[in-house]
Order: structure tokens, then C-alpha cells, then sequence
């Protein structure tokens, strides 16, 4: 089969990116025709590994963070209220051939079609009554099964296909490093400000100070809130226990220097680096939002999920994950073994083949 995947720019290493990126390696290996088009394209210097059987192509020979900063009228009036049409026509213009567009952004709408294609677009965030426009899609695929309910209020074909982990690793983590970590663009909607506010309070506990001490907060990540977040932790004289790194290809290295995975987003679609860390056998503790943590976390099996935005019981959680190495490798265990069990390639790649052929039909 010959597939198009789109995405916004794979120069920012974003979930969604990794999603697609992801994708198409897995689809290529299966023998399909792949192209990734970049709707920007900066350098194309992917923070993902591409495989050199997908092909890639872009539509703006510019970033997307650029395009961000223009402030020239005219083109904001451009892009606000016909940029969609225009990238539809063109993409309809250029691939009229290809058995599958997927759209893994929220820039693209197929108001323009050809009559052998069939259109899939990927939602990564909440189900909401959301736009007509995802209507113009033949299919719609969701991340957790929990609001597909909800989706099948307003859209006919729904599917839920988890993101899948391209290679579960034979590496685990020991669980005896005395490091938390948490990966993600530093952003409002991730949540990093109250986990440092959880990490002060675990400062501030008496009966905890002595093991705290030994103990560090890693942030891996990159954004607009670097600054804010660094001075939040000067503020709270916390710059010997919570470093902030910048985002690295090579994260597998943060995993196994780590012993739990700490995830305080306000909310997810199904996070990519909540997966990645349970593969690694790390341990998880996340606050319980609407969707993404609860389809990979079980209670008290897997990790610990704590109700949004209770930071006191979170630190205590956290506390008791940091003081009981034994708990932390039966959560770890169990969290990888969920991980083989429902998100690995071969089980996700299945549901992908079957929705094709549903379509198809």
C-alpha cells in the first residue's frame, strides 16, 4: 500500500512527531510505500531516527517557529482563515495516488479528496464536540478507549489504537539509582511547576530530610518555561536536588539512570515517554488526568496514581516509591510486562491493519 502521514514539524521533538516518525518505520518495515510530509521544514534534522525506505518531503521551506514569529498582517489574516483550504488542495494535488493519508496534525482538513484515498486522522487530546471539519476524515483514531463513547457521539467510524513502543528494550533500569525523573517539552499544559512544588515538600518533610538528600529531580526537556522553571527552583533553594537538561536523542541513558518516573501533566493523549519509561522497567506515579496515565498505570500494580492536583498525597506517594526499593521493582516489573502485553509494535500494528482493511472494504 502506499501511505501519506502528515505532521506539523519534524524538527520539534513533540509526542506527536514521534508518533508519526514511529508509524512510518513500522508501516516501511511491513513493506508499504511510505512518505512523511512535514508541513514545515527548517532543517529536517528530525530528532528521530527516520528510516531511509520512508521518504520525506515538506511544504514551507521554513520552521515552524518562524513561521510563529511573523507578525506581518496579511499573512496572519492568510494563515487564520485559508492556509487549511490551501494545504488540502495542494496535498490533494500532489498525492493522487496514494491509498492512505493519516493526519497527525491539527493543520491539516481533507476539504479537497481523491476518490481512491481514504483519510485517517489521529487525535491526541481530549474528546470534545470538536470541529465538523473531522467529519471530512473516513476514519478517526483515538488513544484510549475511554472516551470512545463520547467520540462515537459525533463521528461515525472511531477507532482506539494505542501509540506502540517500536523496540521494548532488554535493557531495564536496577531501580537502585536514587534519581526521579520526568521527560517533556517544558510547557504549561505538562505540569513541571507542581512537580517541583512536590519536590519541595518532600524538602520540607523532617522525618524524610536525611534519604531526600540523596536523592535528585531530573527534568528533561526543552521550551518556553526553561526560564520560569529555573527560577522557581532558585526560589525554593532546590538547585542541588532538581537539574533541568536540555532534550537529548540519547534519552534511553536517562532512563536507566533513573529508579521512578514522575508524570504531573495537566493533561495527555497517551504519552509517549510514560510508555517508554515503563519499558525501561522504571517505576510510574502520575496524577490520575481524564485520559493517558490511567491506560498504562494500574493502581498499586503498576504505579501509583494520584487524584489531579492533590500535590500533598503525590509526595507522599513519590516518598514511599523513594524509600521502598522492593516496591519499586514489583511496580517496575509489572509496569514493563503491561508494556510487551498492549503497546508493543506487534500487537498495535495489527489494529492498524485491520482498520486499513475495514476501509478498504
Amino acid at each position: 500500500m502506499n501511505i501519506l502521514i502528515t505532521i506539523g514539524d519534524l524538527n520539534i521533538a513533540r509526542g506527536a512527531e514521534r508518533v508519526a516518525v514511529n508509524l512510518a518505520n513500522a508501516f516501511s518495515e511491513q513493506g508499504h510505500k511510505v512518505e512523511l510530509l512535514s508541513f514545515f521544514k527548517g532543517d529536517l534534522n528530525s530528532p528521530f531516527e527516520i528510516s531511509p525506505s520512508v521518504k520525506l518531503s515538506y511544504i514551507n521551506p521554513f520552521s515552524e517557529e518562524n513561521q510563529k514569529k511573523d507578525k506581518n498582517f496579511l499573512y496572519r489574516f492568510y494563515i487564520k482563515n485559508f492556509y487549511k483550504i490551501f494545504l488540502s488542495y495542494k496535498i490533494k494535488t500532489m498525492y493522487p495516488e496514494v491509498d492512505f493519508i493519516i493526519s497527525n496534525s491539527s493543520n491539516y482538513f481533507p476539504y479537497f479528496k481523491n476518490k481512491n484515498t481514504r483519510y485517517i486522522a489521529i487525535q491526541h487530546m481530549l474528546a470534545t464536540q470538536g470541529s465538523k471539519r473531522n467529519k471530512l476524515y473516513d476514519a478517526l483514531v483515538i488513544l484510549s478507549s475511554k472516551e470512545l463513547k463520547i467520540w462515537q457521539n459525533f463521528y461515525k467510524c472511531v477507532a482506539v489504537i494505542p501509540n506502540f513502543i517500536p523496540h521494548i528494550p532488554n535493557l531495564n533500569t536496577n531501580l537502585k539509582q536514587k534519581q526521579v525523573i520526568a521527560v517533556g517539552k517544558l510547557s504549561k499544559e505538562k505540569g513541571f511547576n507542581r512537580l517541583i512544588e512536590i519536590w519541595n515538600l518532600l524538602a520540607q518533610d523532617e522525618n524524610f530530610k536525611q534519604e531526600f538528600r540523596q536523592w535528585k529531580l531530573i527534568i528533561v526537556g526543552d521550551g518556553k518555561l526553561k526560564e520560569d522553571l529555573e527560577k522557581q527552583i532558585r526560589d525554593l533553594n532546590l538547585e542541588k536536588n532538581i537539574i533541568l537538561k536540555p532534550f537529548t536523542k540519547e534519552v534511553e541513558k536517562e532512563y536507566l539512570n533513573a529508579s521512578i518516573y514522575a508524570m504531573s501533566s495537566h493533561f495527555e493523549g497517551l504519552p509517549m515517554v510514560l510508555l517508554e519509561a515503563c519499558s525501561y522497567a522504571l517505576t510510574p506515579i502520575s496524577f490520575d488526568i481524564r485520559t493517558g496515565p490511567s491506560d498504562i498505570i494500574e493502581n498499586e500494580k503498576t504505579g501509583f496514581l494520584v487524584q489531579d492536583d492533590d500535590l500533598q498525597d503525590f509526595a507522599q506517594k513519590l516518598k514511599l516509591l523513594m524509600k521502598d526499593e522492593s516496591l519499586r521493582e514489583q511496580f517496575g516489573k509489572n509496569a514493563k510486562e503491561k508494556i510487551k502485553k498492549e503497546f508493543s509494535k506487534e500487537v498495535v500494528l495489527k489494529k492498524w491493519e485491520e482498520l486499513f482493511k475495514n476501509l478498504k472494504a
